[in-house]
């Protein structure tokens, strides 16, 4: 049935009501816990002092956010401004070479953070991949590619690389992965783009152009090839209506979301309660649910942050970049999760529509979602906990097409044809429901333990069946239903517009 069904009024309040009262009680539990929880000995780690005059300690169990806001946060300022204010001048002056100096000043500010050494790998690794894209076959141009990553993701082939790079500070090893691992999907990139280009190959200043572009370097989003050198080779720079008030929008909003986070670590210890399994295990069931769900909402927070700044940069240098990621809130289907949409946008195009094609035939499928997360594991780094991660979310992509296959068959088609649109948007939204968790439950692996992710399963499919299960169940699906109205009203909204270009 069609996205644009409508419910009544008074259902879809109900549901918010039940999702609403369903949030502050899982949330109160969470509350009550961090606040117990607070000066144990086995949280000393991951809980620091905090705001003392609210007799408040706050989490500081995620290195990344730490380091973003410590060690790295005068380090991202300086580089940032640097890049906006040297942006500025060039796009005023020499707009039409504005690439370039991109790239000068991209290899310069990787060359004073990283030094000369880092600079020649990551050069080296341009090169061969540019050595490899003359040969014009994408063959060669994916062996090449996912032999210079594994050679940064396996040992001892990692080791060695970045013992080449001397001296020793806190952001070493994150710079150098981060700025490699993005390098080699560039370059991957560009060598699969000119393989494609029937006249000719792009030259070796439109790849490193293109992967000395600094608010991407280091921490991406990956922005394919073909997009970015349109972008960056357009003469006529001109803003679109009420652009530069969106920019300013989308950075105080990206500033609201620091400090509520800020605020919440303060309050919940969503990150170093999951830690301690005995502790977690006294939770209730509906806490222990409002736990994992958490913290796939605050890693899809954490990444809006990460890429919502460099792409904020990016939008002031008149670059369109990839979208932030689809809150986690927002989704029932695999086909849409991610927490890095450029990423999801390079193997998309690359290998999982490339292999998949419509992604109606069962076998493409499969060979489709297999090779995809064969070359995610590899970005992530193989290790056991990414090879589970990996197989999960494989089985999760592929059985919501059998059961949609299966449901298209005789007598479901028929059933579902004599029914009303609203009752079929309720079945589904029940099957969505279940597949929200099972996004939620695959997730959590890789974002807590194993161990965490079992106890989770457990707690909510064995030891609290039928009543916690069925509840939470019901709970999960009134969101659905709240989502799909949302998917509904966007809907109407787009066909409205596509109306008005017509007229």
């Amino acid at each position: 049935m069609g996205v644009k069904t409508m419910l009544p009024s008074y259902e879809l309040g109900f549901y918010a009501l039940v999702v609403t009262c369903a949030v502050v009680y899982s949330g109160s539990g969470i509350f009550e816990a961090s606040r117990d929880s607070m000066n144990r000995k086995a949280f000393r780690d991951g809980i620091k002092p905090g705001w003392h005059y609210f007799g408040r300690k706050m989490d500081v169990a995620d290195f990344e956010w730490v380091m973003w806001f410590t060690s790295f946060r005068n380090v991202i300022i300086f580089a940032l401004s640097g890049h906006v204010l040297f942006g500025k001048i060039c796009s005023m002056l020499v707009p039409q070479h504005r690439a370039v100096m991109y790239m000068v000043y991209g290899i310069l500010a990787v060359l004073g953070s990283m030094g000369l050494v880092y600079l020649m790998i990551i050069l080296s690794h341009c090169l061969v991949l540019y050595s490899v894209a003359l040969a014009k076959q994408k063959w060669l141009c994916y062996v090449a590619g996912l032999c210079c990553l594994a050679s940064l993701k396996v040992e001892p082939f990692s080791s060695w690389q970045s013992g080449f790079v001397t001296g020793a500070f806190d952001l070493q090893d994150v710079l150098f992965y981060g700025g490699s691992s993005f390098t080699i999907m560039r370059c991957m990139s560009f060598a699969l783009e000119s393989s494609e280009r029937k006249e000719g190959i792009y030259s070796i200043f439109d790849l490193l152009k293109y992967n000395f572009y600094l608010p991407f370097f280091f921490f991406g989003p990956v922005m394919t090839f073909d997009q970015f050198h349109a972008q960056v080779s357009t003469r006529e720079l001109r803003r679109k209506d009420d652009e530069m008030r969106n920019i300013r929008v989308q950075a105080l909003l990206h500033v609201g979301a620091i400090i509520a986070v800020d605020i919440f670590f303060h309050f919940f210890y969503i990150l170093t309660l999951p830690s301690d399994l005995k502790f977690v295990n006294r939770l209730s069931d509906w806490s222990l649910a409002g736990l994992a769900y958490s913290n796939l909402v605050y890693d899809w927070v954490k990444a809006a942050v990460m890429f919502g700044v460099t792409n904020t940069i990016a939008r002031l240098d008149h670059l369109d970049p990839p979208q932030p990621p689809k809150c986690i809130t927002m989704l029932y289907v695999f086909a849409e999760t991610h927490f890095d949409r450029g990423i999801n946008d390079w193997l998309c195009k690359y290998v999982y529509d490339h292999i998949g094609e419509n992604h109606d035939n069962i076998m493409k499928e499969l060979k489709a979602t297999i090779a995809t997360f064969a070359v995610t594991t590899l970005w992530l780094g193989p290790c056991e906990i990414v090879y589970i991660w990996s197989i999960f979310n494989c089985f999760g992509l592929n059985f919501e097409l059998w059961v949609q296959k299966f449901f298209q068959q005789e007598p479901f088609a028929k059933l579902e044809a004599k029914m009303s649109a609203a009752m079929s948007r309720r079945i589904r939204a029940v099957f969505g429901a279940a597949n929200f968790w099972a996004i939620v439950l695959y997730n959590i692996l890789a974002l807590n333990s194993l161990e965490f992710a079992l106890l989770v399963t457990k707690r909510l499919l064995l030891t609290g069946f039928p009543v916690s299960t069925l509840s939470i169940w019901f709970i999960t699906y009134c969101g659905v239903q709240l989502i799909k109205e949302r998917e509904r009203i966007l809907a109407v909204e787009e066909e409205k517009v596509d109306k008005a270009k017509v007229e």
